[in-house]
């Protein structure tokens, strides 16, 4: 003789989704991570934290035998032409874009373009 099986059944009840309301125009958005800092008082903190910032004039990939024949004098062509911008970086993420100044008989950048706040903070936040 064989045992009579059990069948479970569950049933859920229909969910139906329905859009967000929109937020009301006078409703802030969410905060940003700066505004939060400001609110909380903590900016203040980070503001004397130094950063180490890099100037990416342009790159290129060398196998390891050209690398081993470099000597004095010798001159890699970068994939970056002389007109465009050079990078301002900030732990490897675009912050701003300028060009080549000498100050002082030491380089400088002259920014011509900045990022955006938000594209800053993200690229920080990664």
């Amino acid at each position: 003789m064989s045992k009579p099986t059990e069948s479970l059944t569950t049933t859920t009840p229909d969910v139906v989704a329905e859009p967000a309301a929109a937020p009301a125009p006078d409703t802030p958005a969410s905060p940003t991570l700066v505004q939060q800092l400001l609110r909380e008082r903590n900016l203040p903190l980070l503001l004397d934290v130094e950063l180490g910032v890099t100037l990416r004039f342009g790159s290129r990939e060398m196998p390891l035998r050209e690398i081993l024949e470099l000597s004095t004098g010798s001159v890699i062509e970068l994939d970056r032409q002389l007109h465009e911008p050079v990078e301002l970086l900030i732990d490897k993420k675009l912050i701003a874009r300028g060009e080549v100044v000498i100050v002082n008989g030491n380089y400088g950048l002259r920014v011509t373009e900045v990022a955006s706040a938000q594209n800053k903070i993200a690229c920080l936040q990664e």
